[in-house]
């Protein structure tokens, strides 16, 4: 078994899908479907179920997924250290995050302090980052919201409560506290499904055995205020949004009865793979630059996925 077999097999398994395959390894289809019959001739079993076009692992191809994927991460992470060490480039960093918005001082002081990194930035939903993680696609993760997974190590680094908003002439601006049986009825405006507003909304909501009555969804969170300011629903907003433009779109805000109604900001990374100097630094800044003690600051292993 040959590198460039394991590696063309760990692309098939993880599209179960030849032609996607080939296109992310940029070789032809047919050249995938021979490495894969060779591989399994040379395995002497079968690695995938085969339902006309469509191909799915079996469970001697999920034991050997297992095992390609250890040891080609362990392979990758050699030979970053290795450059690492041998000083062969200034390195690179590669960070996803919900939202961007949060990274913006700490990614300026970084790149004034090391302008020769390359640093490399992914918006990706909280459900995917545990996934890239493993991948080594990424060297970080900033979630605002709880994650959960193997070998995933994070530093909390702040916590804050997140607020209602609602329009100036809505009939809750005048009240200073709202529960949510009170907002069963009102329309929400928040983000698609994945975001932390939504699985905030939804949370709180299930707990009351109700479902919010959401009548926009979208990409945007920075343009729920707006919309909320033009009187097209209510939302959930962080507390940094009410000091972060007070004026821009004048709106009212409320404290919900919830014990939990927060977002607390987590910087997490794969226990297992290795971190660069350019990684490690970057991760100092960050947990210097956001952290503001409303959080343990404290690394912790986060818990496997359920």
């Amino acid at each position: 078994m040959d590198l460039s077999a394991l590696r063309c097999f760990q692309a098939v398994a993880r599209h179960e899908h030849i032609s996607r395959a080939a296109e992310e390894l940029r070789v032809a289809q047919p050249s995938v479907s021979r490495t894969i019959a060779r591989l399994e001739r040379e395995l002497g079993v079968p690695l995938f179920h085969r339902q006309g076009r469509r191909i799915r692992l079996n469970r001697y191809g999920q034991t050997l997924l297992r095992r390609v994927d250890r040891a080609l991460h362990e392979l990758d992470d050699a030979r970053r250290e290795l450059t690492d060490a041998a000083g062969l480039h200034q390195g690179s960093v590669s960070v996803a995050a919900e939202t961007m918005l949060t990274l913006t001082g700490a990614l300026t002081a970084y790149r004034a302090a090391h302008p020769e990194v390359a640093v490399h930035l992914h918006q990706v939903a909280a459900a995917a980052m545990p996934g890239r993680l493993r991948a080594r696609e990424v060297d970080f993760c900033l979630a605002s919201q709880p994650l959960a997974g193997p070998s995933l190590h994070g530093i909390d680094l702040a916590r804050e409560q997140v607020l209602l908003a609602v329009a100036e002439a809505h009939p809750l601006a005048g009240r200073e506290r709202v529960t949510v049986p009170e907002l069963a009825d009102e329309p929400f405006i928040t983000t698609r499904p994945g975001l932390w507003q939504r699985a905030l909304l939804e949370r709180l909501f299930a707990r009351h055995g109700l479902r919010p009555r959401i009548t926009c969804d979208g990409e945007e969170p920075g343009a729920i205020q707006h919309l909320v300011s033009a009187g097209l629903g209510i939302g959930l907003l962080p507390a940094m949004s009410r000091q972060a433009a007070p004026t821009a779109a004048p709106v009212r805000w409320l404290r919900l009865d919830a014990p939990d109604c927060v977002r607390t900001l987590t910087l997490v990374w794969h226990a297992d793979a290795y971190l660069s100097t350019a990684a490690r630094r970057f991760r100092d800044l960050v947990v210097a630059d956001l952290s503001d003690g409303t959080a343990s600051g404290r690394v912790r292993t986060l818990p496997p996925a359920r």
